[in-house]
């Protein structure tokens, strides 16, 4: 008995019908990105294990991917460590590469490897998979696309309401309802500071990004447990209910950090505000990405009609490209997590009408010599531009008309000896059952009207 088949946890197979509409995903996402003047570029799927470490926080490190060097990867490993079972040791002997964890990172990589070659400020955009070895659940999975754009070399706020309108006009685009959250991580180590805690900012960060899924009452205990005086909590609790920037002011009195960081957010208003917008924008101050190398503006894209998580994010981060040798070139970012979008728009049912369809048209033949004069019609077709098929042989229309339903075909031309004697075939209608008798050229013209 053969083996069965599998594919690997966190992975997806995608059907045609299902590649259809994620290229619609990334088609609507990449016009967005090209109107607002984002050149593309590609990395490898594989980077250097001394670039991506470190960088992701430590449990980003725990859930990198990583590849085995070529040939006998053993046997430059020390016995003494294979003995202990000392793995993360062992992992630096036989391992040099890894899949990429999101594409941030390598583009930092990669404007320090061509600075010299590039134009500040750079605005990039950049879609292509990443790894995580994350536990698989709804909406998170170990191999994903990212849709990415981001601007270095330049520290204007400009930029973050530019990409604020990118979210804005690509979910408005794919019909998704959603509400775009801003908030500023010099805020976050603001608040940090008024609980006399700065050394303790990034476990605070992580359990302030818990309070919309654990509660208030969770979050208060992880922060204790971290050594947080009971009263200094308090102050926490009272900033966190904080509904705008004015009255977070009057707790930051004293604190220049989160004092900046609140000026972030007025100067980025004064850019936003000035645009339109279809969907919301809400600060929130509980807002706290958990990624390391932020360090000014944040934001997450959460869908108001599917219950699934963030659905996009970013932020300004101020020196990535510092840890690869180019010092003092700030930068700021979005992703759009593909996967999650289109379990949202699979959820919604958001896509063009005919979207999941791989034909125009689909030629069914009834005899020989109809068979063989629709496979010169077909080339007609196609040479016209129209997406077109033939069955691959005459039989009863009832089996071809099966088969042309399962397709999804919105159309079909049926050819016969009669057809072929009038030049006038066949052409009906797959949703409406319609009908009609065409030459080739109107057939054309009808399936692409100029």
């Amino acid at each position: 008995m053969g083996q069965k088949p599998s594919i690997p946890k966190g992975t997806r197979d995608f059907h045609p019908e299902e590649v259809l509409k994620r290229s619609y995903i990334f088609n609507t996402i990449e016009e967005v990105f090209k109107r607002y003047g984002y050149a593309p570029i590609q990395t490898p799927s594989m980077e250097n294990l001394n670039t991506l470490t470190g960088k992701y926080g430590e449990e980003g490190d725990r859930l990198l991917f990583k590849v085995l060097n070529n040939g006998d990867f053993l046997s430059k490993a020390d016995d003494a460590l294979l003995n202990a079972k000392d793995s993360n040791k062992v992992l630096r002997q036989i391992s040099k590469r890894g899949l990429r964890y999101d594409l941030t990172v390598p583009f930092a990589r990669y404007v320090v490897m061509n600075q010299h070659r590039i134009n500040f400020p750079f605005k990039r955009y950049q879609i292509q998979p990443v790894w995580r070895a994350d536990r698989p659940q709804k909406g998170r999975y170990q191999e994903f696309y990212q849709c990415d754009a981001d601007v270095v070399g330049s520290d204007s706020l400009m930029y973050e309401a530019e990409l604020m309108q990118i979210f804005d006009e690509v979910f408005s685009h794919l019909g998704i309802d959603v509400t775009i959250v801003i908030n500023n991580r010099k805020i976050l180590a603001g608040i940090a500071e008024l609980c006399d805690a700065s050394d303790k900012l990034v476990g605070i960060t992580v359990a302030i990004d818990k309070i919309h899924k654990i509660g208030k009452e969770k979050v208060r205990l992880e922060i204790a447990n971290q050594g947080v005086a009971p009263d200094k909590i308090d102050k926490l609790f009272e900033v966190l209910d904080c509904k705008n920037l004015d009255e977070l002011s009057k707790h930051m009195q004293d604190v220049p950090v989160g004092l900046e960081g609140i000026e972030e957010l007025k100067k980025f208003h004064t850019y936003a505000d000035q645009i339109p917008k279809k969907n919301v924008l809400k600060f929130d101050v509980s807002l706290a990405r958990g990624l390391g190398y932020y360090t000014g503006c944040i934001f997450e894209v959460m869908s108001n009609d599917v219950a699934i998580g963030s659905i996009a994010g970013g932020g300004r981060y101020d020196n990535l490209t510092g840890v690869f040798g180019l010092p003092n070139v700030s930068g700021v970012g979005i992703s759009f997590g593909a996967a999650r979008i289109f379990d949202v728009m699979e959820e919604l049912n958001n896509y063009p009408e005919g979207i999941g369809a791989v034909l125009d048209v689909l030629l069914l033949a009834t005899d020989e010599e109809s068979h063989l004069r629709s496979f010169k019609f077909l080339q007609s077709l196609r040479d016209a531009g129209v997406k077109a098929d033939l069955y691959p042989m005459p039989s009863k229309i009832q089996k071809q008309m099966k088969y042309a339903d399962k397709l999804k075909v919105p159309r079909v031309i049926i050819i016969g000896s009669q057809e072929l004697e009038s030049g006038q075939l066949s052409m009906k209608n797959m949703q409406t059952g319609d009908q009609e008798k065409l030459t080739l050229d109107e057939i054309i013209k009808t399936i692409l009207p100029s």
